[in-house]
């Protein structure tokens, strides 16, 4: 990635995706990090002494986070702090709108007094706003606005919200804005929820992978490294600006009993495979159209389904107490 001597600010940094990249920039740039650690993956990063600072904190401090703004005045923001995760999300649905609405808008309007220093200011979304059933679905593809009373659904209206806070400030301030929209990312140091991890981690401890439902969920499965390098091309190509991105890797589709039987094959694992009932709403089919990411900034995922299921595998394993 061919960033340098930038002040770049990630919000929710600690995070599986924040933490690669802040690995990936550091030494190179100034980066600073501000999460309040729900998640922490960045345990695992090794970061050291490497231009890193940490603000342990919650988006919607908005007086902490304006102050962190205007203390380190950043050129770059990623913006990756968010509620997710399907039991999460259930469990507190009122928590996720609040962090995912307000929190997001705490940023843009922190970012304001220094809004002519920005460079890219990137926000990250969810597949999830294109509804249950999204086949090879484009960014121009219609958001899809679920039944009310569902509680998954919070998630995905919650992150709509935010691609609509962050282009209002983008048409109406100037912002350098764009919007990803990841599908499925695994790899290794990935903690929560997702089920390449879940499934990894209990191969390596020897026991059951547990599917919800009957295992007939098409996904498609992008490795961390083609995100990070996703991320790296929305930062650097002035053509992302103003722009929403899929990113995801749609030859690394398959269901999700095929997942588990192909992790169980390539581990060499005596794990069973057991279905257990699924007690909430489900994405059924989920497949990205990368096409604008490929023609617009060059983007295509390199790394396919065995060989980053066999890396993840070799890292939980050498890696997981």
């Amino acid at each position: 990635m061919d960033i340098k001597n930038k002040k770049i600010l990630l919000t929710g940094g600690a995070g599986f995706i924040g933490s690669t990249l802040a690995k990936e920039l550091a030494g190179k740039n100034e980066i600073l990090i501000y999460d309040n650690f729900s998640r922490d993956s960045i345990r695992y990063k090794k970061l050291g002494k490497s231009g890193v600072t940490i603000i342990k904190d919650d988006v919607l401090n908005a007086d902490g986070l304006r102050k962190a703004c205007e203390d380190f005045r950043p050129e770059i923001v990623v913006h990756l702090a968010a509620i997710a995760g399907i039991d999460t999300v259930i469990i507190d649905p009122i928590k996720t709108l609040n962090v995912n609405i307000n929190g997001t808008l705490n940023l843009l309007n922190a970012l304001k007094k220094y809004s002519g220093r920005l460079e890219r200011v990137v926000d990250f979304s969810t597949s999830e706003v294109l509804g249950a059933y999204a086949y090879k679905s484009s960014e121009k593809s219609s958001t899809n606005f679920a039944p009310v009373g569902e509680g998954r659904w919070t998630y995905s209206i919650s992150k709509v919200t935010g691609e609509h806070l962050v282009h209002s400030f983008y048409k109406q301030h100037g912002y350098p804005c764009v919007t990803i929209r990841p599908f499925n990312i695994y790899g290794p140091g990935q903690v929560g929820e997702g089920a390449i991890q879940i499934f990894i981690r209990n191969v390596v401890k020897g026991k059951n992978i547990e599917i919800h439902g009957d295992g007939d969920q098409i996904r498609s499965w992008c490795y961390i490294d083609d995100m990070i390098d996703g991320i790296g091309l929305c930062i650097t190509n002035n053509k992302a600006v103003g722009e929403v991105f899929n990113i995801g890797n749609p030859k690394g589709t398959i269901t999700i009993t095929s997942l588990a039987e192909k992790i169980v094959h390539l581990c060499k694992a005596k794990s069973r495979i057991v279905y257990v009932p699924k007690n909430y709403v489900d994405v059924e089919l989920r497949i990205p159209s990368i096409e604008k990411a490929q023609s617009l900034l060059g983007f295509v995922p390199k790394v396919g389904l065995d060989e980053g299921i066999l890396r993840t595998f070799k890292w939980y394993k050498e890696n997981m107490k």
